[in-house]
């Protein structure tokens, strides 16, 4: 579709979504009362660029443009803000290393982002030219390199709306460092969010902005070692905080310090929609809410034309780099159903090595509910791992006790002989176990790295991010710290059979007492 068809489309979308949902005729941003500005907001959309991502409740990319475009159609001073970890989780993406989302976002209308800390999974390095590609600007007022101290991105912009100064900034977690994998940050350095919190807005301030924005990628998880609630109760004259991180649903924001901060959960599930109104040079009310997928289907019953495009475009690409042959098997290794979720297989054991292996861990869990179809004899295509890995999956390491694994490993085989999504195939670790005894304690023996586990020490365990969310009822470790953080599943493995092919994966790792 070309520029002037896609210009009279979104005419003729937004003459069509005033009749639909705005009965009441479209205004101006200043009005009575005063200035009104709308800011629009994503977070965690983790490259889930598809409509109906995560069981139907995901906005793609084509429904998140059409609402933005519709929005503005309505609210001249709007500003369409990102939280971060966008540019990274789902192969669509992944194989053009965040190009695509580039595309993408520039195409929805994009004003401003704050990188998140999987953002830098590709590299620091991949990460700005990234964002030297971006329409809008990448805000980090926190990230330095560490040999000049000279900022990574630009820390803060001044919009103009109807007359009001807004100036947002932009904050990256310290986090960072370790919830990516450590060498994609080696030449950068994250400063304290706080101090640079303070400072940004004393400078917007003096600068003239009637109002102030955080955009940070900082999230409310009390184990985090600076949180969006935080700096807001720490810093005075922060008016809101578009925040990510956490995967928080906040559905009228959360009011702290003189902020409101706003976020809407992960994987495009919702949009954030603020709306302020400045009268006088102050911010005299803000709301903030959430529009889910029905909503945005009301806002936009037609999919933005140009994302769609794209879309069709970056599916013939991707679908060329999914025929790219990445290793060779020796055999079919079987990603059986009836047999990830009940007992050791060899995908299993090459899964979890792969994992133990990036993560650096002691130990590697993989659930066999995340392994989803066969790793074919012969040529291995990215195609391949990501049907088997269809989740865009990321790793994590923990640091559990042993105590904590001996649990894990009970509920894991509670259910045997029933198929059960969170029987656990293992690295680094091997146990005897008894089926014929009662659930929670079957478990004989466990062994790590060939020695007696001790229940007192600590370990670290390789983990998918479902799993590490406590996902499929493993809230023994739920919470643990995050002391690491990696690629997709698809890409570790893809990169494990590359070098060391299916070596070492032979069954007897997990054994069953009660078939001997």
């Amino acid at each position: 579709m070309n520029k002037k068809k896609a210009m009279l489309f979104r005419i003729a979308l937004s003459l069509w979504t005033a009749v639909l949902l705005f009965a009441s005729p479209a205004y101006a941003s200043v009005q009575s009362d005063g200035v009104h500005i709308q800011i629009l907001h994503t977070n965690d959309i983790h490259a889930r660029v598809e409509p109906g991502a995560d069981d139907g409740k995901g906005i793609g990319m084509p429904e998140l443009a059409g609402v933005f475009w519709a929005a503005r159609d309505k609210e001249p001073d709007t500003l369409v803000l990102d939280a971060g970890d966008t540019f990274h989780g789902m192969p669509i993406i992944n194989v053009t290393r965040g190009d695509a989302m580039v595309g993408l976002m520039n195409i929805a209308g994009y004003d401003a982002m704050a990188p998140g800390n999987h953002d830098y999974n590709y590299g620091a390095d991949r990460l700005v030219e990234l964002s030297k590609k971006t329409n809008f600007p990448v805000l980090s007022a926190n990230t330095v390199y560490k040999k000049s101290g000279q900022l990574v991105f630009r820390a803060y912009k001044i919009f103009d709306c109807s007359g009001v100064k807004v100036g947002v900034f932009g904050l990256t977690t310290p986090e960072t460092a370790v919830k990516t994998n450590p060498t994609n940050v080696m030449d950068v350095a994250f400063f304290d969010p706080v101090v640079c919190a303070k400072a940004m807005t004393a400078l917007l301030r003096d600068d003239g902005c009637q109002v102030v924005i955080g955009l940070m990628h900082m999230g409310l998880d009390v184990s985090s070692a600076v949180t969006s609630q935080q700096i807001a109760a720490e810093v005075p004259g922060l008016d809101v905080i578009i925040d990510g991180h956490s995967h928080t649903e906040l559905p009228t924001g959360l009011a702290a310090g003189d902020a409101l901060i706003c976020q809407t959960g992960w994987h495009g599930h919702n949009v954030g929609a603020v709306e302020l109104v400045v009268n006088d040079g102050k911010v005299t009310s803000k709301t903030a809410k959430l529009w889910n997928l029905k909503d945005a289907e009301l806002i936009a019953p037609v999919p933005d034309p140009g994302t769609l495009e794209a879309m069709k475009l970056l599916k013939k690409t991707s679908e060329q780099e999914f025929a790219k042959v990445v290793a060779q098997s020796p055999k079919k290794l079987s990603g059986e159903r009836a047999l990830s979720r009940v007992t050791e297989t060899e995908l299993g054991n090459l899964s979890a090595d792969a994992m133990r292996a990036a993560a650096g861990a002691d130990i590697a869990f993989m659930n066999g509910g995340g392994i989803r179809t066969d790793l074919p004899k012969g040529e291995v295509t990215q195609g391949d791992l990501m049907n088997i890995f269809p989740f865009g999956n990321t790793l994590e390491k923990l640091e559990l006790t042993g105590a904590e694994v001996r649990a894990a490993l009970e509920h894991s085989v509670a259910s045997v002989p029933s198929p059960f999504g969170g029987f656990l195939q293992v690295s680094g670790l091997a146990f005897t176990y008894d089926s014929s005894r009662a659930a929670g304690s079957r478990v004989q023996s466990v062994t790590v790295d060939g020695l007696p586990m001790d229940d007192a020490q600590t370990y670290t365990v390789a983990v998918n991010d479902f799993l590490a969310a406590g996902g499929d009822g493993y809230d023994m470790w739920k919470g643990a710290p995050v002391v690491g953080a990696y690629g997709t599943l698809e890409e570790i493995v893809a990169s494990y059979l590359e070098q060391h092919g299916t070596s070492g994966i032979e069954l007897g790792r997990i054994v069953d007492a009660a078939k001997k």
